[in-house]
């Protein structure tokens, strides 16, 4: 049947009819009877609004979460240069260890959560759900012994003790966020394979109201001091786990995906804690990646300015990579929902379509930072040294920017296609056996200071993006639907074998 116009499509999508976009989306592409232009014209519509209906509402949670965690550094920065440090040593030396950790095992639930609610196996989605919280709080505990001991450990990696013993303080109160991180990465997932992302920015929100009122409070009227921060921003992530749980439960958009808790959950712990570990490791690689760049630029001679022009690259970067991640998790939702639902052309051009899309945004964000690159600094600090040295980064910072409009995106692409444990190795590889020693090389052994460091980076994340392009270009999309059939069957048979014992207990 020949394509007509794309109008019924658009108005399947604002009805929230996405399964049936999505097959016409396959039959668009499929179409060989339409020409070619037209075809794409139509399909590009579709996908662009099912993107941006995902990608949008993604970053904005992102974003704010983000802010949850820097608003508590800013009223803590007010007590002082050395509660400032504590924190800031906290967040970044041990509290993004454990979100990087965590976040990563709840990818898993990301590629099966997605292909099942493709594939309509909405029952399976609550299962999983289920098995990767318990994953997550036993990975918790292990993680809570680091947060008691952190002190020593900051201590042993040559922190000074006065700033060691405040930021263990802050610590302290953030033991009871790493389990609130283990029910609430699984259930984003759960909400993003279904395209449900929109509620959860309106929770955020809520919780960013609430923590920033608390935090007020909690510092400067109760005078509760890092403890006390730490408490109260841990009990603001308990509240958007809260809030979006009550969501689930009484949502009629999660009737089919969430139908109780079952035993269930804990059969196939064994397997599934591969696949999350794989996930965890691709993850952490990448988050710890830059960050090494920083720990690096410590070592330079003159380390104060090498190290206040990275913090300004690196926040900037950090802010539009914000946008990124909305991508990475708009292409891993529309892959896995693609190969799940058994629609090869369909999931390969939500790929074109994400990776273009978020390499755009990323070459304006670009052109931007060259632009204003001489005064970029002074919305830190009044510094001209280090307004000098940021101008200087800027082009480093700028080609770092168009990577990671890409690199995030090939990500989402090979979580949604189960691809964690080989993008984990060509992490370790790209990263860390040619990036970090080349940045040390050139930044340190041959004195080219932060820009040596930085190209080394850039060079590993470069080799990384280009591996990854390769590895999707040549994809077999057909071979990987039915992986993604394979792999749900195989979750589906361990399920069935569960409920038989059940049932054979329930009779004896």
């Amino acid at each position: 049947m020949a394509l007509t116009s794309s109008q019924p499509l658009l108005q399947s999508f604002r009805a929230s009819n996405l399964e049936d976009v999505s097959s016409e989306l396959e039959e668009i592409l499929t179409d060989t009877q339409t020409p070619y232009r037209r075809r794409l014209t139509a399909a590009t519509k579709v996908e662009l609004a099912l993107l941006f209906k995902l990608a949008a509402p993604a970053v904005i949670v992102y974003l704010l979460n983000n802010v949850v965690s820097m608003s508590t550094q800013i009223f803590c920065g007010h007590l002082g240069n050395l509660e400032l440090a504590a924190v800031s040593l906290g967040n970044t030396g041990i509290q993004v260890f454990a979100y990087g950790l965590m976040l990563g095992m709840g990818s898993a639930v990301e590629t099966l959560c997605g292909q099942a609610y493709g594939a309509s196996r909405y029952e399976m989605l609550g299962i999983y759900l289920q098995r990767s919280t318990i994953l997550l709080v036993a990975t918790g505990i292990p993680l809570t012994v680091i947060y008691i001991f952190c002190k020593p450990i900051l201590i042993l990696l040559g922190e000074p003790a006065n700033i060691a013993a405040a930021a263990a303080i802050f610590v302290y109160g953030l033991i009871p966020q790493i389990f609130a991180y283990a029910a609430n990465f699984p259930i984003q997932k759960f909400l993003q394979s279904q395209s449900i992302i929109a509620p959860s920015a309106y929770i955020s929100l809520v919780a960013l109201v609430v923590h920033l009122a608390l935090t007020w409070m909690a510092v400067f009227k109760w005078q509760w001091g890092l403890l006390g921060a730490g408490l109260i921003l841990s009990f603001s992530w308990w509240l958007i786990v809260v809030l979006q749980f009550v969501y689930i439960v009484t949502s009629k958009r999660c009737r089919k995906t969430w139908q109780g808790f079952s035993v269930q959950a804990f059969s196939g712990l064994g397997a599934f804690f591969k696949l999350s570990a794989a996930s965890a490791v691709m993850l952490c690689l990448e988050t710890w990646y830059f960050q090494i760049l920083v720990l690096v630029a410590g070592l330079l001679p003159d380390p104060e300015i090498a190290l206040d022009s990275l913090s300004v690259c690196m926040t900037i970067s950090g802010w539009v990579f914000m946008i990124s991640v909305g991508f990475n998790a708009a292409a891993s939702v529309r892959v896995s929902n693609e190969l799940g639902a058994g629609h090869p052309k369909a999931a390969a051009f939500s790929v074109v379509i994400v990776t273009w899309s978020s390499f755009v945004i990323a070459v304006v964000a670009a052109v931007v930072v060259m632009i204003f690159r001489d005064v970029l600094s002074y919305a830190f600090t009044e510094g001209e040294v280090v307004a000098a040295a940021v101008s200087e980064l800027s082009p480093f910072l700028a080609v770092t920017l168009i990577l990671n409009g890409i690199q995030p995106v090939l990500s989402g692409v090979a979580v949604g296609c189960g691809w964690q444990a080989f993008v984990a190795y060509v992490n370790v590889g790209c990263y860390y056996i040619i990036g970090v020693p080349a940045g040390v090389l050139l930044g340190i052994t041959f004195n080219l200071g932060s820009k040596g460091i930085w190209t080394g980076m850039i060079a590993g994340t470069f080799l990384q993006t280009l591996i990854l392009l390769w590895t999707t270009y040549r994809t077999d999309w057909k071979r990987e639907v039915d992986r993604a059939k394979d792999r749900l069957t195989t979750w589906e048979d361990k399920k069935e074998a569960v409920a038989e014992n059940e049932e054979r207990l329930l009779s004896s």
